[in-house]
């Protein structure tokens, strides 16, 4: 090995993911490397960045990697308190999941996951040959360090997290295929979604969809997969948690924005 070289440093968040930890994540939507920067270093154990409903492409989600890469340099010896970024992709083309991994997006979510052979379609456009249809061009990429991680390309399938949505119906009948299907490590359910897809949009605490999410949840554990949810209620994230929801997006960047900015304006005008 060359001076430059280096082996390729382990996913933290696939690891804590997989080994059942309690993980809180923060979804930003602001779009902004600045922003992303700042969130990373708040503490959060995951940082979604959204190019589903935010205004993200491919560059925008480098610089926000690169924002939060930037937050260890000046936390010092609280660096691994940095948050792991998770992408969430606007759809499953293979292609776009080619490019967002090689500017080193590691945790990926994949939206309107319907079926075991769309989730098996994701597993395959993740890994190289002969285990999937990932094109080879690492050492064009950030994610291999441009090629001083000399063992990429051995490295990075396992090294990658999918986690795929259930937020229709459909994906809560075909459930238990997509949750068993190998290369799967996570489902992650959107009540938003799902509300919607049961005529009650709108309402993503209600009775029927909490009760459809927890017959799934069931399902998922049952198969010794991992579960997240998207619930920005502090009581109902807690109360999920024990039900055994182990990865939570608990807040927004834009509502926390939101909130907080109307509320100081409230505070002088009342």
């Amino acid at each position: 090995m060359t001076s430059l070289s280096r082996s390729l440093p382990p996913n933290r968040f696939k690891q804590r993911l997989l080994a059942g930890e309690q993980l809180h994540g923060l979804w930003t939507v602001l779009g902004d490397g600045y922003a992303a920067e700042l969130l990373g270093g708040c503490g959060y154990d995951w940082l979604l960045i959204d190019a589903e409903h935010a205004p993200n492409d491919l560059r925008s989600v480098l610089q926000q990697l690169q924002g939060i890469a930037a937050s260890r340099e000046y936390l010092g010896e609280h660096a691994n308190e940095v948050s792991q970024p998770v992408l969430r992709i606007p759809h499953g083309d293979p292609v776009l999941i080619k490019q967002y991994l090689e500017i080193g997006v590691r945790n990926l979510l994949v939206p309107m996951v319907e079926s075991a052979e769309q989730a098996a379609g994701l597993v395959k456009a993740i890994h190289y040959p002969q285990d999937g249809a990932r094109g080879v061009g690492a050492t064009l990429g950030r994610a291999s360090q441009w090629g001083r991680y000399q063992d990429y390309l051995a490295k990075a399938s396992q090294n990658i997290t999918l986690i795929v949505q259930i937020e229709s119906r459909k994906s809560l009948e075909n459930l238990a295929e997509i949750a068993a299907t190998p290369g799967v490590d996570g489902v992650f359910f959107g009540p938003s979604d799902l509300a919607a897809d049961f005529g009650l949009a709108g309402q993503p605490g209600h009775p029927e969809v909490t009760a459809a999410i927890d017959e799934a949840l069931a399902t998922a554990l049952s198969l010794g997969v991992r579960c997240g949810i998207m619930m920005i209620n502090p009581e109902a994230v807690r109360e999920w948690y024990t039900k055994g929801i182990s990865f939570a997006g608990v807040g927004v960047d834009t509502i926390l924005l939101t909130r907080a900015a109307d509320e100081l304006l409230a505070s002088f005008r009342d």
